[in-house]
């Protein structure tokens, strides 16, 4: 029985999803299900009532939602590749972490922006604390870029490596404003690598 994936081509979250799913050679089970969440699409509030993607009904048509617990099963389902290896689950989840946070401040200036307008989106106390947090982390991430692990064609990533590679695809998709590939350069070549993935480059953002 298949896979049913709710999405769309702009969220972050479902594309982290969508990479995992490649990772682990899930692709021959998945169906993807592509739809607007804004526009309460009937179908996936049954699935999610909260209308968002990224959301997963299984083989037994029960719903998952939410990107963590979406990921956590699909590492479950397949026993290798490992997304979640246990001898180094704490440096793991502390990546994960980060790349969360980084996708969380970047989705929801992108959001406010969209309804609010830029400027005061940027100018209110929220958006003053998003934009914060997107340079700090950016900081932290290229100052263990050196500690994390290094990369070529056949090294398995793990889900540290997808979430924060995600992350700053997004930024670079929407708000490249950031510039953050030229301030934060041990972090671009760390991002560059995965970008060459099979899995990074079949689920590429588009408008």
């Amino acid at each position: 029985m298949p896979l049913e994936l709710f999405l769309n081509a702009t969220s972050p979250y479902a594309r982290i999803v969508r990479v995992c799913a490649l990772e682990k050679g899930l692709e021959d089970r998945l169906i993807l299900n592509w739809v607007d969440p804004w526009a309460d699409d009937a179908e996936l509030i049954e699935v999610n009532p909260s209308a968002k993607v990224p959301a997963l009904c299984c083989e037994d048509r029960t719903s998952i939602t939410e990107t963590l617990p979406i990921l956590y099963y699909l590492d479950s389902l397949t026993e290798k590749p490992i997304l979640l290896p246990r001898e180094s689950l704490a440096a793991v989840l502390h990546g994960v972490g980060l790349g969360m946070g980084l996708v969380d401040a970047g989705f929801q200036t992108v959001i406010a922006r969209k309804y609010a307008g830029r400027t005061d989106a940027d100018r209110s106390h929220l958006g003053k604390r998003r934009l914060a947090a997107i340079e700090r982390i950016l900081s932290r991430l290229e100052a263990e870029t050196v500690s994390r692990n290094s990369y070529n064609g056949d090294t398995q990533l793990t889900l540290d490596d997808i979430v924060i590679g995600v992350a700053l695809d997004y930024l670079r998709f929407r708000l490249p404003e950031v510039e953050w590939p030229l301030r934060f350069p041990a972090l671009a070549a760390w991002e560059d690598t995965r970008l060459t993935r099979r899995s990074f480059h079949d689920t590429r953002f588009t408008s």
